[in-house]
């Protein structure tokens, strides 16, 4: 047997690491802000005070942003009337300040000693996660999975990724007024003027300003009326519209369109991918499945799939999915990939967690809405959730759906914040042919040339915006939505 291994002794200067960071490096970005302002506008976009090592340097980029903001400037004269004058041993602020000045150097190293500065921070907060998964591992009980510790790493990982700190908390409304306001400049320069994400319909666009972020959005219709076909038109169209943008900090977003996740649960990715397929080459899956078709339209499949290959979307097929693993799964694409939208195909098919699946179904579903809210705001992107409506639709006369085929279904409507219905009345008047030769046929035939290829979104709900009806053009052959010509706007069916 192999003679058991001692345990190596810790040597002193591992037991006592400082955490990284770079003192001079704060000093020189402090010291080229005060001589020059325009350096603070360099840093600004991604450095935080909270990323400063040392507690006085915090404080000190704390007043030089607000008097740079307030359109003031910052020296070391109009600075220290606002920092503690015995914030450092021995040296009043006065003093520290011009030792600052004194030493800085050009301005055009601002950028490269805010990137160290920032660098430090997220190596420090990385540290502070590892010791506690560290310490969570060591003291987990019973009750306490793998899994769950490592969907917890995973979210604060996300969390570092994304925001560039690890804090939380009450803003003050200065910071969000100033979100706003350039939510609102993004619309204005953004072309359409939406504020959201642009679905490539633009009378539904017209109505809810594009998909917004952190928004919950359910798109629910009974089987048959196209929730998939509606639901892959929009992604596609934005995957398809993607222009990246470089920011100050090194990330890209979305100049225009965005990255889309699709999870679907029920259609495997290679079913979905023919659908789209078949929408953007004018070919019918069915005849792509059954190989039916001739040597120009697969040469245009061909050519389509080319076309379709560079395009942002991301399929994820996999069946009886948690909430919580979509959740781990959303932050891991968004973090390796980009994400500016997801979409769930459909809510029926995922599961809660493992107490709620002993509650009533009801109860399940209020945690599954409940968390992908929670994930839209976290992720900061919209979720297009699908949804399956009760069968109590088709027990009226008028079967248009309505928000209360939707309350055996927990809390859907209070959790979203718009909802949408899809109807097609084609669908139930062709299930109603008389029988032919009689005067009844000829009106429901009638009847059904006037809403051929007509379909209806219904804004059934909407927190920041109208409700109401958009009218779309709807072809079966390819299951695909497009925008309905004016000129064949049916008389009293405008959106």
């Amino acid at each position: 047997m192999e003679a058991a291994r001692q345990l190596q002794p810790i040597k002193s200067e591992d037991k006592y690491r400082l955490a990284p960071h770079n003192i001079e490096a704060e000093q020189a970005l402090l010291g080229a802000v005060l001589v020059n302002n325009e350096a603070f506008y360099r840093v600004s976009d991604f450095l935080d005070s909270a990323h400063f090592y040392e507690p006085v340097h915090r404080d000190i980029y704390d007043v030089l942003a607000q008097l740079i903001r307030a359109g003031k400037t910052a020296t070391p004269v109009t600075a220290k009337h606002f920092l503690d004058d015995d914030l450092i041993e021995n040296l009043s602020v006065s003093q520290y300040l011009a030792r600052l000045a004194a030493q800085a150097t050009t301005v055009i190293n601002a950028y490269d000693y805010g990137r160290s500065i920032y660098d430090l921070a997220m190596q420090r907060a990385l540290i502070q996660i590892g010791e506690e998964m560290v310490d969570v591992a060591y003291k987990a009980d019973v009750a306490t999975s793998p899994a769950n510790i490592i969907e917890s790493a995973e979210k604060q990982l996300f969390d570092l990724a994304e925001k560039g700190r690890y804090d939380g908390g009450f803003q003050g409304f200065n910071a969000a007024l100033t979100a706003a306001i350039e939510l609102a400049g993004e619309a204005y320069r953004r072309d359409g003027g939406l504020s959201g994400l642009a679905t490539g319909l633009t009378d539904l666009d017209r109505q809810m300003g594009g998909l917004q972020k952190s928004d919950l959005i359910i798109l629910a219709a009974r089987p048959a009326m196209g929730k998939t076909s509606l639901a892959t038109n929009i992604a596609y169209n934005i995957a398809k519209s993607f222009v990246p943008e470089t920011l100050a900090d090194g990330r890209i977003r979305a100049a225009k369109g965005g990255k889309v996740g699709f999870f679907s649960l029920e259609m495997s990715a290679e079913q979905l991918a023919t659908r789209i397929l078949s929408e953007q080459s004018g070919v019918s899956s069915s005849d792509i499945r059954r190989g039916n078709i001739h040597e120009s339209q697969f040469a245009d499949l061909v050519d389509t799939s080319r076309r379709m290959q560079q395009v942002p979307l991301f399929i994820d097929d996999t069946g009886g999915l948690s909430v919580s693993q979509l959740a781990a799964r959303a932050r891991r694409l968004k973090r390796q990939q980009g994400l500016d939208v997801l979409f769930i195909d459909y809510l029926q098919l995922l599961s809660g967690s493992s107490r709620r699946a002993n509650d009533s179904r009801v109860q399940e579903l209020t945690e599954i809405t409940t968390s992908l809210k929670a994930l839209a705001k976290e992720l900061e992107v919209p979720i297009v959730a699908l949804s399956q409506l009760s069968r109590q639709v088709e027990s009226r006369e008028d079967k248009h759906p309505q928000l209360a085929d939707l309350r055996e279904s927990g809390s859907i409507e209070q959790d979203a914040d718009v909802v949408l219905f899809i109807y097609r009345e084609e669908y139930y008047l062709k299930n109603r042919e008389p029988k032919q030769g009689t005067p009844e046929h000829l009106s429901w035939q009638a009847e059904m040339e006037q809403i051929h290829g007509l379909a209806e979104v219904i804004i059934g709900k909407q927190r920041h915006g109208p409700t109401g009806t958009v009218n779309l053009a709807f072809e079966d052959r390819l299951t695909r939505f497009t925008n309905l010509a004016r000129d064949y706007m049916p008389s009293g069916l405008d959106g």
